[in-house]
C-alpha cells in the first residue's frame, strides 16, 4: 500500500507551475501506461490552457484547489475546489480560472 499528501503534491506542483513557462506541473499519483485505472495531479498558473484533447476513455476531474473550466465543442462546465466534473466522451479542454490544481482520473477504454 502507498500513501499521498495530496495537500503536499498541490503545493509542490503549484509552485512548480507557477514557476514553468509552460504554467504547468503534473505528477501520475497512481496507476500509469501499464495499467486501466490511472490518477494523475496537474497544477496549472491562472490562465493556462490544456489544448483541447482526444478522451482516451472515461475521466473526471477531481478540483483540489482554484477553479477552472472544462470545455467541450459548445459546452463549457466551471469547477472550483471540492468539485467532481466528468469529462465529456469527445475532445476537451481545460483552463485554470486561478492558480489551480485537479486530480485527473481516467479509465483506458
Amino acid at each position: 500500500m502507498r500513501k499521498f499528501s495530496l495537500d503536499a503534491l498541490v503545493d509542490e506542483h503549484l509552485e512548480r507551475a507557477t514557476a514553468a513557462t509552460t504554467g504547468r506541473s503534473a505528477q501520475t499519483v497512481h496507476g500509469g501506461h501499464e495499467h486501466v485505472l490511472r490518477q494523475t495531479l496537474v497544477a496549472l498558473r491562472a490562465g493556462t490552457v490544456l489544448a483541447e484533447h482526444e478522451n482516451p476513455g472515461e475521466a473526471t476531474v477531481l478540483v483540489l484547489r482554484g477553479r477552472v473550466r472544462l470545455h467541450s465543442g459548445g459546452n463549457v462546465w466551471e469547477g472550483a475546489a471540492g468539485d467532481l466534473l466528468v469529462v465529456p466522451p469527445a475532445r476537451h479542454g481545460l483552463e485554470a480560472l486561478q492558480d489551480a490544481a485537479v486530480l485527473l482520473t481516467a479509465v483506458k477504454a
